[in-house]
């Protein structure tokens, strides 16, 4: 990668555009995308309690050389974890797998209306007050859940993660977040691999030399916002990161926009609010 990652602004986090996501990574395999993906240029790691993989995380971005200060870290608590004390030890916990003293960015997985958010925003506060995080955000929260997130923490929130691809219209959310100066990371950015299928993405990606999933991550960043394509795969790791050297043109961009549907999410989020595994 010859030039750095661009960076995106959130209310004092400046978050890589471009990032792994490690869902569903275990083992060997793991790490050593880790350690690829930061030798190859990428500064940006997501990772979560729930994926069972921050310990091999770890390993990776050890096992990199890269310098702690330029990795962007990103773990997330659990619902089951959301109660104060849970909460902190989750964290710690976390740090404890990771092998690191902060994380840069701790986030509430998924919303959780069993415990009251007040409390769950206070102890994620507190979290960030005692050095274990740089920034603190959250995950799959709605308009409503987020507006209401704002209003009751007493620090920054500087993202909202959540599912974001051209198949899935997110406009109100996205406005939510541009409203309180919020960053949007978007996982599945690419549809789960389904970008890769897509005529309209594989013609404007012809007339570019890219892939359909080029123009679908380059879609996304184009409009600043933040992507983590999960990949077990080294050699997409180079076509992922290959998305800064060309530019949409604004009659490309109408027509990747007419692709959102209402109904285009690919994530059960029939558990959102529950904890499965707890």
């Amino acid at each position: 990668m010859s030039a750095p990652i661009p960076r995106v602004a959130a209310t004092g986090a400046k978050i890589p555009l471009l990032g792994l996501g490690t869902w569903d990574l275990r083992g060997r395999t793991c790490a050593h995308m880790v350690e690829q993906a930061l030798r190859l240029g990428y500064r940006h790691v997501d990772t979560a309690e729930m994926y069972d993989n921050e310990r091999e995380v770890g390993e990776g971005l050890h096992a990199s050389g890269i310098k702690r200060g330029d990795v962007f870290v990103t773990t997330k608590v659990w619902p089951s974890h959301f109660a104060p004390r849970e909460l902190e030890r989750a964290a710690r916990d976390s740090h404890a797998r990771l092998r690191l003293r902060e994380v840069d960015l701790l986030l509430l997985h998924w919303p959780n209306p069993q415990i009251p958010l007040a409390d769950t925003l206070g102890a994620l506060c507190k979290v960030k007050r005692d050095g274990l995080a740089r920034h603190i955000g959250v995950s799959n929260f709605t308009v409503k859940l987020l507006e209401e997130a704002v209003q009751l923490s007493t620090e920054p929130l500087v993202c909202n993660q959540i599912e974001c691809h051209p198949f899935l219209d997110q406009s109100k959310v996205i406005a939510a977040c541009r409203g309180h100066d919020m960053a949007v990371v978007a996982y599945s950015p690419i549809a789960r691999g389904g970008a890769r299928n897509d005529k309209l993405l594989a013609r404007i990606g012809a007339a570019h030399g890219k892939t359909a999933a080029q123009v679908c991550l380059r879609y996304l960043v184009q409009h600043e916002i933040v992507v983590i394509p999960r990949t077990s795969k080294e050699q997409r790791l180079s076509e992922n990161a290959a998305i800064f050297d060309f530019v949409l043109s604004a009659a490309e961009m109408r027509e990747i926009a007419g692709l959102a549907r209402r109904d285009g999410r690919i994530v059960d989020w029939s558990y959102s609010g529950r904890a499965r595994w707890d």
